[in-house]
């Protein structure tokens, strides 16, 4: 039994499928993690789902931004564009049982026994292992409540979320969701930046990448995040393990194998 690791595969189904041949993933044996980012930007967002959806017992998902966008887009609260590439998805008549399944997916995974933490973008360097839990959990309980649609409406706000003075629910969650979902640096002064994704280099300063802050969960744990596709090739120190290679952009889907830390790769298909 191995347990594979792999993150923004954004509807890049025949790389996906290819990688899975190459690793002779088993279904029935192995697990597949996923940090997020399922859908958007590639043309096969429907395959995608209704494969992972097939194999559903033997994978664990986070939810990114582009899942968070197809629930909205799907439930009307934003509008779907070009790039999503979400026509066949939203026409499907499997559709409903598709995004309500992902609707019941989790923002943050963490596994005690192979003491790992998965997430989609990062945890917020200020909190702990238990705020990152107990704010997951917020998230989670909204996106199945009934009132869900405004949660949606209410979730992205760069301004509010950079603000330390949580003045209402929304205002709170908006935060954490963005800290799980979209972060990639901080200030020194640990506030969140949302605008520049470019790899860190000298002309970053004085924004720090998320993971080089100090913070307290990685003491214990091994995070492994996606989002950050300008990170390929850059090299991160362990505990942290990136694995968005920018597949959709024409890089490729990398998958790491957990039990001996071994990469694999799928280039993207020219289409």
């Amino acid at each position: 039994m191995s347990t594979y690791l792999i993150s923004d595969i954004h509807g890049c189904y025949d790389e996906l499928r290819l990688i899975l041949k190459k690793l002779s993933f088993d279904s029935k044996k192995d697990y597949l993690w996923i940090a997020g980012d399922l859908v958007s930007r590639g043309n096969n967002s429907l395959e995608v789902l209704r494969y992972l959806y097939s194999i559903r017992n033997r994978i664990k998902i986070v939810l990114g931004n582009h899942d968070l966008n197809l629930i909205s887009v799907y439930f009307g609260v934003k509008e779907n564009k070009k790039e999503n590439f979400f026509d066949a998805f939203l026409s499907a008549k499997d559709s409903l049982k598709l995004i309500n399944w992902l609707r019941s997916q989790s923002i943050l995974c963490i596994d005690k026994q192979k003491r790992i933490i998965m997430v989609h973008a990062g945890i917020n360097p200020a909190w702990n292992i238990n705020l990152a839990k107990k704010y997951a959990l917020e998230i989670k309980s909204h996106l199945l409540s009934d009132d869900f649609r405004f949660f949606l409406k209410n979730i992205y706000d760069d301004k509010i979320c950079n603000s330390k003075k949580y003045f209402n629910k929304i205002n709170h969650l908006r935060h954490s969701i963005n800290s799980f979902t979209r972060m990639r640096y901080c200030y020194p002064n640990g506030q969140l930046n949302f605008t520049y994704k470019k790899s860190p280099n000298i002309n970053s300063y004085p924004l720090i990448p998320w993971f080089k802050m100090k913070n307290s969960f990685s003491r214990k744990y091994s995070i492994v995040f996606g989002h950050w596709s300008s990170l390929r090739g850059v090299h991160i120190d362990a505990p942290f393990f990136a694995l968005d290679h920018g597949c959709c952009w024409g890089g490729e889907l990398m998958v790491m194998r957990w039990e001996d830390k071994k990469y694999f790769y799928q280039p993207y298909l020219q289409k």
